[in-house]
């Protein structure tokens, strides 16, 4: 005989599987017939662009492309510093367990190293070192029972849990596209190098939309026609709409922002310009924090009930929180004493994360690349140094269990030449951390009668306590309840009993109802 229940559905969004992987991209760059012939090579750096992702059967498929900036000594006096760009393609498969098509894809791509071999004065070997990160994530939609409302005596062991349920998905396309003004006295010869990033990300929920702003932060280093270094620097602004259906001001988004194609190059429509155009696309998830009553268990002392019950993983504990960290640092390199500094390359890393006694801790370093005037004969060099890193946010719900996911925006960054050969550094960086518990959740559904019964005789039953016994246990055990246990052995604290408790167990006995024919 089945049983009129009352149910809630959950929308339950997990991780199936995370990996990190190191891969080499590796291809040969040819120069340009235009571009002379190459002596060394000065610097060299990269953006990566992610224009496909699928999650397949028992594996994800990654496409894209790193877009390079080489600058290098020309193999003549009168050339001095020229560049030439590039881009190699890549493809990265990675086995996951469990995953298939219907499922959705969290990915995180990054420059780790670049190294240049010069072949001939034509061809250069590049080899590209990229970190990947995958996250592949299910949505399955539960019934948890509520309530049960056709049998009076039944007795229900019931929880409340704050958990993070899902609202909804989708994703967008937006574009950053601007012309970025040189100074009217600059002609320009070469972009020499750029450096690209989403920042200042923010995002709202309003009218069943989020909104997703941000700035897609650019640095040019270019050559001017007569031979002057300069850098630029600038903020586009971007902004696009993600469409889910059912959402409030109050959820909570997980918002990514991946690069798919860049576009950078001298405005041949207006003098003293340089195009930029960045193509965006958003990914967002929606959840909701929701109370729920739960029901663990239940039995009835009349009833011989049958029914399933299973674990499941869900997150709870969702939060977002912004920390400042503020670097100051002095790094002694001699040789750019008395010269220009052109532009210092900034990278943290992050070696570890921590989280434990509402604290995050980290540590890491900080990649310094110089690059600055020289009396060498390309007029330029470039030195590498290292500050380390270690950093902690105080953070309530941190704990050894907890979900990080932590970016790292550079927010400042200013270097002062000072005396015998040291620099002043003066970092800021702001630490995103979206944080998360997984919790396991003991859930019951269908729910049926196997046998009816009547009752019959009273009796009473002596027990001792036992060690792990609880008073639901102990009822559950003997068809009694929680509430006439507590009456007859007044009992303060249904939550304390010991072992070795004398308790007195009232009850009734019930036999299967003759059905007649």
């Amino acid at each position: 005989m089945s049983i009129d229940v009352t149910k809630e559905n959950l929308c339950i969004n997990k991780i199936i599987g995370q990996k990190s992987e190191t891969m080499v991209v590796e291809g040969d760059i040819i120069v340009p017939d235009i571009k002379p012939d190459i002596l060394n090579t000065i610097n060299t750096t990269g953006n990566v662009c992610t224009y496909k992702r699928e999650v397949l059967e028992g594996k994800i498929r990654l496409d894209g492309n790193v877009n390079l900036y080489i600058m290098y000594l020309a193999d003549n006096e009168e050339e001095g510093i020229r560049s030439i760009t590039g881009s190699l393609d890549f493809t990265q498969v990675m086995d996951f367990e469990n995953c298939n098509i219907n499922m959705s894809l969290e990915d995180k791509i990054k420059i780790k190293s670049i190294e240049c071999k010069v072949l001939n004065g034509r061809k250069i070997n590049i080899k590209v070192t990229l970190n990947i990160e995958a996250k592949v994530y299910s949505n399955e939609n539960i019934d948890i029972i509520k309530q049960i409302n056709n049998l009076e005596d039944i007795q229900s062991l019931e929880s409340t849990l704050q958990i993070n349920s899902l609202t909804g998905e989708g994703s967008a396309k937006t574009y950053a596209k601007d012309t970025i003004m040189l100074d009217n006295i600059d002609n320009l010869a070469e972009i020499l190098k750029t450096e690209i990033e989403i920042i200042n990300k923010d995002i709202k929920i309003s009218y069943n939309k989020v909104l997703a702003k941000s700035d897609v932060g650019i640095k040019i280093m270019y050559l001017t026609e007569d031979n002057r270094i300069k850098v630029t620097q600038h903020k586009i602004p971007a902004m696009g709409f993600v469409d889910i259906e059912n959402i409030e001001e109050t959820d909570m988004c997980d918002m990514e922002y991946t690069l798919k194609n860049v576009v950078i190059k001298p405005n041949q429509v207006e003098e003293h310009s340089i195009y930029v155009e960045a193509e965006i696309e958003l990914y967002c998830r929606v959840y909701k924090n929701k109370e729920i009553q739960l029901i663990q268990d239940l039995y009835s002392p009349s009833e011989e009930l049958c029914f399933n019950q299973k674990t499941i993983n869900t997150m709870s504990n969702k939060n977002f929180s912004k920390s400042i960290c503020n670097i100051r640092e002095k790094v002694s390199i001699p040789e750019i004493n008395g010269n220009q500094i052109y532009d210092v390359e900034v990278r943290p890393v992050i070696f570890s994360q921590k989280a434990l006694n509402s604290k995050i801790m980290y540590e890491g370093e900080i990649e310094l690349n110089f690059i600055y005037s020289s009396n060498n004969v390309a007029r330029i060099d470039t030195r590498q140094t290292k500050i380390p890193l270690n950093y902690s946010v105080e953070i309530e719900t941190a704990s050894k269990n907890s979900n990080i996911e932590t970016q790292i925006e550079i927010k400042n960054n200013d270097f002062i030449i000072g005396t015998d050969g040291y620099i002043e550094s003066k970092i800021d960086l702001e630490f995103a951390i979206n944080m998360s518990s997984t919790i396991n959740v003991n859930i019951i559904d269908e729910v049926k009668i196997e046998e009816a019964r009547q009752r019959e005789i009273y009796s009473m039953i002596i027990y001792f306590v036992k060690p792990k016994d609880t008073l639901w246990n102990i009822a559950k055990r003997f068809k009694s309840t929680v509430a006439d246990i507590v009456r007859v052995n007044n009992i303060e604290d249904e939550n304390k009993i010991y072992p070795g408790q004398q308790l007195f167990i009232p009850k009734y006995v019930y036999i299967k109802k003759e059905i007649s024919a």
